[in-house]
């Protein structure tokens, strides 16, 4: 193997993309992460919700899956290319309603895969060895199995159902009345409704226990109005109403029969792990799916970090990565 290592930030322009909604992009740039030996397999991050493309980082500043993804790590980027993009409609880099002039069209989950393709196309990766993601990256690798189902090797699906349950759907719209409403203070709230989804009450109540900071507030309380305020400072209002609106959107069923028929047309090995206590994405809904899928795999990880189980707690999983993208 090529000793040259690549570690970068860039980014790709493409053009036009058209967009399931019928409208097109003239021109699109995708902001992006890429590490490792420089002819290694690629494995493909899809990021989450309220993430970037900033997934291994440095060692100063280490990116959102570093405990995961690194040297020596589950995936290993001594023996892997890994390469994150900024979604499409996001707010770091990437084309999204902050950087386009007129209104920002509607986006699915679907377009972003198209634009991931198009970005890897143009930097001349025509294969991938695993695409890997949660939650709203979850729904993308899904999507990558059924548009692209020979392009990659592997598919890993974290915390992430082949359709958007009402109760999400629910939880969105509480958040995006609030942004409508007021997109600074609406954020923040948006942000405390998703903080509480994200966890379990038993992990709410092991870490607070009802402790005050002061006679006025509520310990919890303190942590949710922090949490707002930190993505207020980082994230775009309108680039988060456009990622719910795909969320809201996401049927891997839609126009190919139902979710039942459509997971049979992925063609390759996939991994989906379930996390307890997830609110929003039902571990019985996911295993349902790998049972649809031809070559799949399903494990269900206890732990009282819910949803968020996919970015905490490796040691209880990472193994499970591991050796199903070394299992030949």
């Amino acid at each position: 193997m090529n000793s040259t290592t690549i570690s970068t930030i860039g980014n790709i322009s493409f053009g036009p993309l058209h967009l399931t909604s019928g409208e097109s992009l003239n021109e699109v740039t995708l902001q992006y992460e890429r590490v490792g030996p420089a002819d290694a397999p690629v494995v493909l991050v899809c990021h989450a919700l309220t993430g970037n493309h900033i997934t291994v980082g440095t060692n100063e500043n280490p990116g959102w899956w570093h405990g995961l993804i690194g040297r020596d790590n589950y995936i290993n980027t001594d023996e892997f290319q890994v390469i994150t993009f900024n979604v499409l409609g996001g707010c770091d880099g990437s084309t999204g309603p902050g950087t386009v002039k007129s209104n920002f069209p509607s986006i699915t989950i679907r377009d972003m895969v198209h634009a991931q393709y198009a970005a890897l196309r143009k930097l001349e990766i025509d294969q991938l060895a695993v695409v890997i993601g949660g939650s709203l990256g979850g729904m993308q690798v899904q999507e990558w199995g059924i548009l692209y189902p020979t392009m990659m090797e592997k598919l890993i699906v974290l915390a992430s159902t082949p359709s958007f349950s009402d109760y999400g759907i629910a939880f969105n719209h509480i958040a995006q009345t609030a942004i409508k409403n007021n997109p600074i203070e609406g954020l923040e709230i948006a942000r405390m409704v998703g903080m509480v989804t994200y966890r379990s009450s038993a992990l709410f109540t092991e870490r607070f226990n009802r402790k005050m900071v002061n006679p006025n507030h509520y310990d919890v309380t303190s942590y949710l109005d922090y949490q707002g305020k930190k993505l207020m400072q980082r994230f775009d209002p309108n680039s988060y109403l456009s990622l719910l609106d795909a969320m809201n959107g996401h049927d891997i069923g839609k126009y190919r029969g139902g979710w039942q028929h459509a997971s049979k047309r992925i063609e390759r090995p996939l991994l989906a792990i379930s996390f307890e206590q997830d609110l929003i994405y039902e571990p019985d809904q996911i295993k349902a799916f790998t049972d649809e899928v031809p070559n799949g795999s399903y494990y269900h990880i206890n732990t009282k970090f819910g949803h968020d189980g996919f970015l905490t707690e490796f040691d209880k999983w990472g193994e499970l990565v591991q050796l199903f993208i070394e299992l030949s």
